[in-house]
C-alpha cells in the first residue's frame, strides 16, 4: 500500500461513497445532501457571503473531507484566508473518493488535492493552511484570530474532545472582535461553553429536519481579552 493510500483517518464506505469514521463512528458529512447542509450550517451561519472581504479569515475544527473549504472557494469573488485544525487527515486517494459525492465542485476539488501534501495551498479565492494536530494542543499556539469559525467536528456525544469548555474558550480568544461561529450542533453543554467564551450565543433552524443548530458573535470589546 503506498503512502497515498493509508491514512490516520481510521474509514469505513458508507453505500461505497459517504466517509465513516471508525474512530468516532460518524459520517463526515450529511446523508440528506452535505453540500446543503454545509451552506445551511456554516455559510448562511457565520453570514457568508455577505461578509467577506479581502483578507477574512476563517478557521475550522475539523477538516474532514474539504467540504466547507470548497463551498466557501465557491461563492468567495474576493482573496480570503482559511486555517483547519484536523487530527486525522484523509489520503489524497481518501478525499478523491469522498469529493466525488459534489460534482459540482470537482475543479476547486482538484485543486484542492493538488496541494494537499503541503498542507499549504490555494483553492479558487482561498489560502488555505491545514494545521495536523489535536486542537487542544495546537490552537492555544496559534497566534492566528478568525472572523469566522466554522465548528465541525463529529457528534459531541461521540466526539466531545473537541467540544470541551477550554477549547471553546481558545476559539473565543482566537476570534476577531465581532467575529462568529456556526455549528450544526445545539447540544446545551457546547452553547453554553461558547457563552462562556464570550460570544452572544442563539439557537436557530437545522437542517434537514435537524430541530435546531448554533451560531453566535463574540462582542466587540471582548474580542482582545
Amino acid at each position: 500500500m503506498g503512502e497515498n493510500d493509508q491514512s490516520s483517518a481510521d474509514l469505513d464506505w458508507r453505500d461505497g461513497a459517504i466517509p465513516v469514521s471508525r474512530r468516532f463512528d460518524d459520517p463526515y458529512f450529511s446523508l440528506n445532501g452535505g453540500l446543503n447542509e454545509t451552506r445551511h450550517v456554516f455559510l448562511a451561519g457565520n453570514d457568508l457571503p455577505q461578509r467577506l472581504y479581502e483578507g477574512f479569515h476563517v478557521a475550522e475544527l475539523g477538516f474532514g473531507t474539504g467540504l466547507n473549504l470548497l463551498a466557501l472557494a465557491q461563492i468567495a469573488t474576493v482573496p480570503v484566508r482559511f486555517t483547519s485544525f484536523e487530527a486525522f487527515p484523509m489520503s489524497h486517494d481518501e478525499l478523491a473518493r469522498a469529493q466525488e459525492a459534489f460534482p459540482e465542485l470537482a475543479e476547486l476539488s482538484a485543486q484542492l488535492r493538488e496541494g494537499w501534501s503541503k498542507r499549504r495551498f490555494s483553492v479558487g479565492q482561498v489560502q488555505a493552511e491545514i494545521i495536523e494536530a489535536d486542537a487542544r494542543d495546537a490552537l492555544p499556539a496559534w497566534d492566528g484570530k478568525a472572523d469566522a469559525w466554522f465548528l465541525d467536528g463529529f457528534s459531541p456525544a461521540k466526539n466531545p474532545e473537541l467540544w470541551g469548555e477550554d477549547l471553546m474558550a481558545e476559539v473565543g480568544r482566537h476570534t476577531a472582535p465581532g467575529g462568529t461561529f456556526a455549528t450544526y450542533t445545539a447540544a446545551g453543554h457546547v452553547r453554553r461553553a461558547l457563552g462562556a467564551a464570550g460570544f452572544t450565543v442563539e439557537r436557530a433552524p437545522g437542517f434537514a429536519g435537524k430541530r435546531h443548530m448554533s451560531r453566535g458573535v463574540l462582542a466587540p470589546d471582548l474580542g482582545d481579552a
